[in-house]
């Protein structure tokens, strides 16, 4: 199983995701359309050659879920028990169609589940980084993680 179990965090470990992905229209338009989002900044493109970025950008949500996708391999893969919650979710630069977006991790902090003892409580902080490596997205959450089998 890749996903790490609650004892191996530790506050300040640092992870660079192998995974990379380029965004396309495709995405962006089905993403958008699926999830009834009809805002322009998204789908029209003559609308968007009037507006500051000139083009439209891609999706917020859909970006944070690449993202979030990135990391579960390294991370989460079958030793997760899920999302907490979200503490900070923050999006500095726009994505566009063609951009090519990585993700890193910080542990930022671990403590015992006070409710269960088969697993305990992750800080994570998620960036993505586009391209040029300017960081379009920072998330920290609470995941609740499996503690290693006492059989592993």
């Amino acid at each position: 199983m890749p996903g790490m179990w609650f004892e191996e965090f530790e506050a300040g470990q640092e992870f660079k995701h192998p995974w990379s992905r380029t965004v396309t229209e495709m995405d962006n338009i089905l993403f958008t359309s699926i999830t009834m989002n009809p805002a322009p900044i998204h789908l029209d493109a003559e609308y968007m050659t009037t507006q500051p970025h000139g083009q439209r950008l891609m999706n917020s949500l859909y970006t944070a879920g690449l993202i979030g996708g990135m990391i579960v391999y390294d991370l989460t893969m079958g030793t997760t028990l899920g999302n907490l919650g979200y503490t900070k979710f923050d999006f500095p630069n726009p994505v566009f169609h063609g951009d090519t977006i990585r993700a890193e991790s910080t542990i930022l902090d671990k403590r015992e589940s006070k409710s269960r003892t088969d697993s305990g409580i992750v800080y994570f902080e998620h960036r993505g980084y586009n391209q040029r490596d300017e960081i379009v997205h920072i998330a920290h959450r609470a995941g609740l993680m499996l503690k290693r089998p006492t059989d592993a």
